[in-house]
């Protein structure tokens, strides 16, 4: 079945456009509720948590009325990182959660995304079953059998005692001065004191939303403001988070940006320095070389999927695996949790420095990313397929694979968003590199031109 209202993270768009509008999301709540209750009108507890954004609240009570209309009672979080709604779903053996938010995006933006009663991202088969009860004509359960919401007060403390728990107690984090970047978001009132409270020297930038300032020049999309503050105060570290806290960007100590493939490697060292990393570690298609270089250096396994954090958790779980990330600092730490967790990937690196006694430039330096060039190439009127499958093409990316050898990577696929081929190349070095790119953009652009 093609799924006509989720994408790949959950049903996302601007504020009163398409989808993204109180009587959709009304009938959102009321359809999952019949799918993710325990059958119509026999009720079961759905979580609804979300992030700063000014549309939170109204979608917040769309998804209670419409879930309360399918017979479901409701635990309201408030603001809560998506982690810690996933978590919070799990140990309140709640039959879903849900997470309003639209992640990285800006204030304009929302969305909505599920999780299962284990913690997981729901499995394509579950969100179909939703969008074919979002075709009927809502109906509202007897009077005696609607659902009932009540505020879980406690949430934020819960969480907080969770993120502590994914490391050691006796660590002794005093005299660590570390600036975390809450972009304004989600983790606000979390992860300064989950750092405080594990002893570090907590510098909180990002951390005063009004509903319109969610991601504005803040978090890990935009990290210069933290490399700045990491600066001028003297830290040890930085850590910036997402809108919603499920992805991680560090800064070392020289103001130097540490992504999401240097932050699995350094967990993958930890953990194999102890005996704790089970099996291989997953990427993306967009993972840089580097990472798989050195994790191969380390005797370590990578296998790549398609790009998004679902795929990296459903290699995962299907091989029994612990660790998998993107570059964009969605890290996956399978033995602590069970989705992207951007507290929980950062407090992981500060136990290795703990440990190691070695500053988080140090760490990073034994991976080495490889130069990377990205060019994309216009479609025009042509399928990106029509293209790739091309003798020409497919002969200048063979006769450039054969050259680098296992010393660099071509990758050529179609932008998910606009009519445009991307090449990326990455190599040893950065002028070899952008001469390859530059080779197979010309063979597509010449079969472009006829």
């Amino acid at each position: 079945m093609a799924r006509k209202y989720f994408g790949t993270d959950g049903i996302r768009g601007r504020v009163g456009e398409g989808h993204i509008n109180p009587e959709f999301v009304l009938k959102l709540g009321w359809a999952a509720g019949r799918v993710l209750g325990n059958g119509e009108g026999r009720g079961g507890k759905v979580l609804i948590g979300k992030d700063t954004r000014i549309s939170g609240y109204m979608f917040e009570a769309a998804l209670e009325a419409g879930l309360a209309a399918a017979g479901v009672d409701i635990r309201l979080l408030g603001p809560m990182p998506t982690p810690g709604i996933a978590y919070l779903t799990r140990t309140l053996h709640a039959n879903a959660g849900i997470v309003i938010s639209a992640s990285h995006n800006p204030h304009e933006d929302n969305g909505i995304k599920f999780f299962s009663a284990i913690g997981n991202k729901l499995p394509d088969a579950t969100e179909e079953q939703i969008e074919r009860e979002l075709e009927k004509p809502m109906t509202t359960v007897s009077s005696a059998r609607l659902g009932k919401a009540k505020r879980l007060e406690d949430a934020r403390g819960r969480y907080i005692e969770f993120c502590k728990s994914t490391i050691p107690s006796k660590m002794d984090f005093r005299g660590l001065k570390v600036v975390v970047d809450c972009a304004h978001g989600a983790t606000y009132h979390i992860a300064p004191d989950v750092l405080d409270e594990i002893g570090a020297e907590v510098i909180a930038i990002g951390a005063e939303p009004n509903g319109l300032n969610i991601n504005d020049g803040f978090g890990a999309t935009k990290p210069r403001a933290l490399a700045s503050s990491v600066r001028v105060n003297g830290a040890d570290l930085g850590i910036a988070l997402d809108g919603d806290g499920d992805r991680v960007i560090m800064v070392d100590e020289k103001g130097e940006i540490v992504d999401g493939d240097e932050i699995v490697y350094i967990i993958a060292k930890s953990r194999l320095s102890n005996g704790g990393l089970d099996g291989n570690v997953v990427g993306t298609h967009m993972s840089n070389l580097g990472l798989e270089v050195a994790l191969r250096e380390l005797g370590v396994g990578f296998e790549r999927v398609a790009v998004g954090d679902r795929y990296i958790l459903e290699r995962l779980s299907e091989k029994d695996w612990t660790l998998g990330g993107e570059p964009s600092g969605h890290i996956i730490c399978r033995d602590r949790t069970t989705t992207g967790d951007g507290i929980v990937s950062a407090l992981q690196v500060m136990a290795e420095i703990n440990k190691s006694g070695k500053s988080l430039g140090e760490l990073r330096s034994g991976m080495r990313k490889y130069p990377q060039e990205l060019i994309n190439v216009p479609l025009g009127a042509m399928q990106a397929a029509d293209i790739m499958g091309c003798k020409s093409v497919i002969d200048a990316v063979e006769a450039i694979e054969s050259d680098m050898g296992r010393e660099g990577r071509v990758l050529l696929r179609p932008s998910g968003t606009e009519p445009l081929i991307r090449v990326m190349v990455e190599g040893r070095e950065a002028k070899q590199v952008l001469a390859n790119a530059q080779s197979i953009a010309e063979a597509v652009r010449a079969e472009l031109a006829g």
